[in-house]
């Protein structure tokens, strides 16, 4: 109740949706407690109040691709991917864009091409893995060696921490 009264976007508790959430595209399946699907940041932030002062985990997901079980847990599943797919104009000059973690990279990268950019981490799920997991798991591909890995490529995050306060770290180098 205090995750439906306090997120713009959706929670659910149902046995439908805990049981798509207890996979990802690996082996491991645990069912969620439940799922929220936050809009913005703000509801990200809610989401981390409520399971901090509920002593409930929290996972945060992506589009699960993932074949480690990063993606899967007994606590709160916040899906990212609904509702957080802004991408901001491509700026040239600095070549650089703002996404939000649930843009899927193939979503990037057609972004990307009127300025001759792409995103370079190739992973094989482009089509649906998200920038946010492509973060978690510092995704790379087949051409890593070459062109290198998702941290190579972020400039700047901007993150919920444990004790619901938001802050941005930049790569400074």
């Amino acid at each position: 109740e205090t995750l439906r009264a306090s997120l713009k976007g959706d929670v659910r508790f149902d046995d439908l949706s805990r049981t798509i959430y207890a996979g990802d595209a690996g082996i491991y399946e645990i069912i969620p407690v439940g799922v929220a699907l936050p809009k913005d940041v703000g509801d990200v932030v809610e989401a981390v109040k409520a399971c901090r002062e509920h002593g409930t985990p929290l996972i945060a997901r992506g589009a699960g691709t993932g074949l480690t079980g990063g993606a899967v847990g007994h606590g709160l599943q916040l899906d990212l991917s609904r509702h957080m797919t802004r991408i901001s104009p491509l700026d040239t000059a600095e070549r650089t864009i703002e996404v939000e973690p649930g843009v899927v990279l193939d979503e990037l990268n057609a972004a990307l091409a009127p300025g001759g950019l792409h995103f370079a981490p190739d992973v094989a799920t482009g089509n649906r893995a998200t920038i946010g997991g492509m973060i978690a798991n510092n995704s790379c591909g087949a051409h890593s060696v070459l062109y290198g890995r998702t941290v190579d490529h972020v400039i700047e995050l901007t993150v919920v921490l444990a004790d619901s306060q938001v802050a941005t770290f930049r790569n400074t180098q």
